[in-house]
């Protein structure tokens, strides 16, 4: 039933991502102001959502992306298939399809059989801009976000310690894009806090033997722009560590963005995800293709 049901989400909203391409609709926005797809669906980085609303939609109209990511690492692939739209860039739903493939499963000695080999995610995202905004005003733009996860391998986190296969994310973010700013280049900086109790994004469950207990954790991005199509910068991302079977680091990238226009956008980046479960040291590569309106 819940996998029925989340499906019939997903229809919707490649709906109404349909929708928001629609000629009439198209947006307004300056390019590169819609950002990238972030691995869990919502607008802004790789790693980090940004306060900015998905798309290329300004007041008055839609806007909406579809993406693919890909991030090799020695014993995982990690993808994520996602859509996002923005309303009137005041409000954004989004919803991503994840995959962790371990790749050497079966010759590490402490893992249990009910550790399967291949973990599936579902999350839905909503959005919503408090105030500010990304270039026009003083303030920073201000938006609250909320992602609804389901792990539908429940026993990849089950083995673990954790609590439960489905939780909520709550989060906050600033973002604001400084023009002519660092030796002339236009600077983006954004910060997050996330509340959370989820083991290495939901992928290992949610929560640990003592029950669900949400803490907060810090998220940042900063990007300079070459010039109007390509950007670089890195994002780091605070990580709870709540499974004592299963040490749990703070994520990083260092990634180049590229926009050749306002319908594409590619995103390259060496990414440090630390240790996930019993493997240590991932490192690899994130690739990420997004079509926008």
């Amino acid at each position: 039933m819940v996998k029925r049901d989340l499906n019939r989400g997903l229809s919707t909203l490649i709906v109404v991502a349909l929708l928001a391409l629609h000629p009439a609709w198209a947006g307004s926005k300056i390019l590169a102001t819609s950002g990238a797809t972030q691995i869990e669906g919502a607008a802004g980085g790789g790693l980090v959502p940004w306060a900015i609303i998905g798309g290329y939609g300004s007041e008055g109209e839609w806007g909406a992306a579809a993406s693919v990511t890909r991030v090799g690492l020695p014993d995982f692939q990690l993808g994520s298939a996602a859509v996002h739209a923005g309303i009137n860039n005041r409000f954004e739903f989004s919803f991503a399809q994840q995959t962790l493939q371990v790749d050497k499963l079966a010759s590490h000695p402490d893992i249990n059989s009910l550790l399967d080999g291949v973990i599936e995610q579902h999350v839905y995202g909503a959005k919503a801009r408090l105030f500010g905004d990304l270039i026009y005003e003083p303030w920073p733009q201000i938006s609250l976000g909320a992602q609804y996860k389901v792990n539908l391998n429940p026993a990849a986190g089950q083995v673990l310690g954790a609590y439960s296969d489905s939780g909520t994310d709550w989060y906050l973010s600033a973002s604001k894009l400084y023009l002519h700013s660092l030796f002339e280049r236009n600077l983006l900086l954004n910060g997050t806090l996330r509340y959370t109790d989820a083991n290495q994004t939901g992928l290992l469950g949610f929560g640990d033997q003592n029950g669900s207990d949400p803490q907060w954790v810090a998220e940042a991005s900063v990007g300079i722009f070459v010039n109007s199509n390509w950007a670089v910068g890195f994002e780091y991302r605070q990580k709870p560590n709540r499974l004592a079977a299963a040490e749990e680091n703070a994520w990083q990238d260092a990634f180049v963005a590229w926009f050749p226009n306002k319908q594409v956008t590619l995103v390259g980046a060496y990414a440090d995800l630390g240790n996930i479960a019993f493997w240590d040291d991932q490192t690899g590569w994130y690739l990420s293709v997004q079509i926008n309106n």
